[in-house]
């Protein structure tokens, strides 16, 4: 075989196994790639899920909140004060010979 021939042969080779390596890499780095959509999508997937979750723990909170202030409005009533103080405390209004006005 001549020296030329031989040179190509070589060169034929490592061209072979050089395009065998740049193939594999690329399969491989296509795989990571692949997985990573995968995972991406699969935590995605689970983000979304949890805040559905808060959303409809906030909307309970936000429906008990509304309802604590009712109840807060209705036991602070002016009127509900009123009929306890006279029920419970007997506190009433005094008459007007009760009321001493202090001047300064």
């Amino acid at each position: 075989m001549s020296q030329g021939r031989k040179r190509f042969a070589i060169l034929s080779g490592w061209r072979q196994r050089l395009s065998l390596v740049v193939v594999i890499g690329l399969v491989v780095v296509t795989l990571a790639s692949a997985m990573a959509v995968i995972v991406s999508s699969h935590l995605t997937r689970e983000q979304y899920a949890r805040l559905q979750q808060l959303e409809r723990e906030q909307n309970q909170l936000q429906t008990e909140w509304g309802q604590l202030l009712l109840e807060e409005s209705a036991w602070s009533s002016p009127a509900r004060i009123e009929r306890l103080a006279i029920e419970r405390l007997e506190m009433r209004l005094p008459d007007v010979n009760e009321v001493e006005v202090i001047r300064p």
